[in-house]
């Protein structure tokens, strides 16, 4: 949205007047003034030309004698919970803006805005409308640092269209800026949709990037139009402090560069005679994949920069911190290309990750892709130890050995059954055994390092996993057998989905897709199939998983069949629920026939 308001207008001012005005800040504009009584709206290509007809105009412009007050026009049905607060000191600490915006209400996400000035904007958005009127009342022309802060409404395209709600009360001195990113639901700050940069600094060297009063990191996020956290109370006594960089890939280079050369200034002048390598904080699920097939990723980066690059090993992982230290030595220039090569790959990781996610999130109603641990609570690509608290009802998904790429616990599962609708089963549910076959290859992932991945996995997941011996020596294919109740199949089966996809065994575009093969009763099989193979099309349309139940198969010794399910994790744990639902259904009938016709037992004698 970039219309345009301009307020304050005097009773004088004229179409050309603002022509002359826009054409004199070479400001562009796509339609023409129309001037009403002390008010007028103009249309701008862009949005970034209508950030800057706010950012050169507004309360610093005159007009005939009135100074103008430009923002974004927002019709009333769209102010909701969102607003824009600008005019922040440059040098303030996200600590203390948030506590002042915690006094108003429930801050659902708040994301700086990259703007040319030196100041900083902010859109948030607030729990409730109440609570966002408040904060516009008591926030708009508050003194903060000799910076008058400016606070109005942003569109919310999700408000009621209506306009019945209270979003838009009469009595606000603004009408509303905009930024058509709106953050994220849930999300701690976040500039950009890329991953932010996170970067490990020895703490001796906090103080010199932080500057007098702050200067220095003022100065870094004004050159480089990046925000920068410096977490300092992180981690209290340690070594080390985590910083996160959030911008554009170009300024979140820019940004390390100026940091790396400030500490090596710095360890210059207090004679501090250690390397300094540059550390890159990454999460865990991107890691295999930068690192690549035999190590073939990461080599090429070290190759082409010239570094030294080593990975801390998965031990190092923590319950609520699912980040690898990835550990660059080399000349300033090196380490700075090697960042940006590594951080190319990590944003490709995330970005195909998202985008299989939000395709296959479509075969679940009520997918909540915060619920299954892909990325942590708080924007995406940031990791747990930023809040330092598992995400809701999570119960800590992330485990030792990493967390799950689709993992998540009770809430996404239990949405999972609703959507098929099976109701979820009384006490216990029962154990099922799935065969899942996997590349020959990635034998050794699975497992680990003396067997501790598969036995993690096992005790993370519940379930029982077993790799069974290769049919021969040139199988290309191993079964494993994962035997355990519905929720430790989906945490089992995920998590070897998504180590597949870490270790590289799939490429980087490529979604991971395996068979697995479930046993049914043999007189059942002809339900699954239905008539004229009408129950298995519907499943396969509804689940985009392949489901075949071979012809022609001898039951084995349990009077047992195998259908075979192949697909993406998704369609292969939604075709698993369907399948399981229908022998259900089955076994309800079969205990209902012998009871319906049953004669009454005879008394004992006695």
């Amino acid at each position: 949205m970039n219309k345009l308001y301009i307020g304050n207008v005097s009773a004088e001012a004229s179409e050309e007047d603002f022509e002359t005005i826009f054409e004199q800040w070479k400001i562009p504009h796509s339609g023409p003034f129309l001037v009403k009584t002390g008010y007028a709206f103009v249309d701008c290509p862009d949005e970034k030309a209508a950030m800057k007809a706010i950012d050169v105009l507004s309360g610093k412009v005159e007009l005939h004698g009135k100074v103008l007050e430009v923002e974004h026009s927002v019709p009333k049905r769209q102010r909701s919970c969102k607003l824009q607060i600008r005019n922040i000191p440059p040098h303030m600490q996200w600590e203390v803006l948030d506590s002042m915006l915690a006094q108003y209400g429930t801050v659902e996400s708040c994301e700086q805005v990259n703007t040319d000035t030196e100041t900083a904007v902010v859109n948030v958005r607030y729990a409730a409308k109440e609570q966002t009127r408040l904060a516009m009342e008591k926030l708009n022309g508050y003194m903060m640092e000799n910076y008058a802060l400016k606070v109005s409404y942003i569109p919310d395209e999700t408000a009621a269209p209506d306009g019945s709600s209270a979003g838009g009360r009469r009595g606000f001195n603004a009408r509303g800026p905009p930024r058509s990113s709106s953050p994220g639901l849930g999300a701690r700050p976040k500039v950009q949709s890329d991953i932010p940069l996170r970067v490990l600094v020895p703490t001796q060297f906090v103080g010199a990037i932080i500057g007098k009063e702050g200067a220095t990191i003022r100065n870094i996020t004004k050159l480089t139009h990046s925000k920068i956290d410096i977490h300092r109370k992180e981690n209290a006594g340690a070594a080390e402090k985590p910083i996160t960089i959030h911008s554009t890939p170009e300024g979140c280079s820019n940004a390390c560069r100026t940091i790396m050369e400030i500490m090596q200034k710095e360890a210059l002048d207090t004679k501090f005679t250690e390397e300094i390598p540059l550390k890159i904080l990454a999460h865990n699920n991107f890691v295999g994949r930068l690192i690549g097939k035999e190590g073939r990723n990461l080599k090429k980066i070290e190759q082409d920069t010239g570094t030294k690059i080593t990975i801390s090993p998965l031990q190092d992982l923590t319950l609520y911190n699912p980040e690898r230290t990835i550990t660059v030595k080399g000349s300033i220039e090196a380490c700075s290309r090697a960042e940006e090569e590594v951080m190319k790959k990590i944003r490709e990781s995330y970005e195909s990750d998202m985008a299989a996610m939000n395709l296959q999130s479509n075969l679940i109603p009520g997918l909540n892709l915060n619920a299954l641990g892909l990325f942590p609570s708080g924007a995406p690509g940031m990791g747990p130890s930023m809040s330092n608290v598992p995400p809701p009802g999570a119960h800590g998904g992330c485990s030792s050995f990493g967390c799950s790429p689709y993992g998540g616990e009770g809430p996404f599962w239990a949405s999972m059954l609703l959507a098929s609708s099976q109701p979820l089963a009384q006490g216990h549910p029962e154990s099922e055994t799935v065969h899942l076959f996997i590349p020959a290859l990635a034998v050794g992932a699975i497992i680990g390092k003396q067997g501790q991945h598969i036995k993690q996995l096992s005790h993370f997941a519940g379930a029982s996993i077993k790799i069974a011996p290769a049919e021969g020596m040139d199988a290309k294919q191993r079964m494993v057998i994962i035997v355990g109740p519905p929720e430790a199949q989906f945490k089992a089966q995920c998590r070897i989905f998504g180590k597949l996809k870490e270790e590289n065994f799939f490429g980087p575009k490529e979604e991971v897709k395996l068979e697995a093969h479930i046993k049914v009763p043999s007189f059942a099989a002809g339900r699954v199939i239905g008539k004229g193979g009408k129950t298995v099309n519907e499943l396969q349309n509804l689940t985009c998983a392949e489901v075949v139940v071979p012809r022609d198969q001898t039951p084995d010794e349990n009077d047992q069949v195998i259908v075979k399910i192949s697909g993406h994790f998704f369609a292969c744990q939604l075709a698993q629920r369907k399948i399981q639902e229908i022998l259900a259904q089955v076994r309800r009938q079969q205990q209902a026939k012998p009871a319906s016709g049953a004669q009454p037992p005879l008394p004992r004698r006695k």
